[in-house]
């Protein structure tokens, strides 16, 4: 049996074999106001650089998901919400050459502030959108997927389920 440091079982190799067979978990908040306005955000970086999405990110370890939530929304654009309803989970099994598997949990919010004030590290802009303007957005196939179940009445061109290109579709997976 190989000691705890020997060369084919030393603990770095052993965590690093854990960490790397993690679960990574994202939220994202769909803040939709009492207008039925949506909230989306431009991003000025990797993933999804210069697409609208909603805005959301990694859960920490030891976070509730209702905290990361809240973290990543007043975080990005500066706002507090209340946690609604799940409206979907997306799943992304065997991403990269890590073999990473993703869970999104997207989440409806409702904002309790109202004055945005985004993070340049991350947005350009953060918009409070009717539900007509939505369809001619460009969108990751995810965040599209999302907008559909949301807003089920409007006609969704280019609506494809989310695929597995984690640079395209998983919140924080750039960092």
């Amino acid at each position: 049996m190989p000691g705890p440091l020997s060369r084919h079982g030393n603990r770095l190799d052993i965590m690093e074999s854990a960490l790397q067979k993690a679960i990574k978990t994202s939220v994202v908040a769909c803040i939709v106001d009492e207008q039925d306005r949506i909230l989306l955000t431009k991003r000025s970086i990797p993933p999804f650089f210069g697409q609208w999405v909603m805005p959301g990110g990694k859960i920490d370890h030891g976070e509730s998901i209702e905290k990361a939530l809240r973290r990543e929304v007043m975080e990005e654009v500066g706002l507090d919400v209340a946690m609604g309803k799940l409206v979907d989970i997306f799943e992304h099994l065997a991403i990269g050459h890590k073999q990473d598997h993703y869970i999104i949990l997207y989440y409806r919010a409702r904002p309790l502030t109202f004055d945005l004030a985004i993070n340049p590290g991350e947005l350009s802009e953060a918009v409070w959108f009717e539900a007509g303007q939505l369809p001619a957005l460009d969108v990751p196939p995810g965040c599209r997927q999302i907008l559909s179940h949301l807003y089920p009445g409007l006609a969704w061109p280019h609506l494809e389920p989310p695929g597995d290109d984690a640079d395209r579709e998983l919140p924080g997976s750039g960092a």
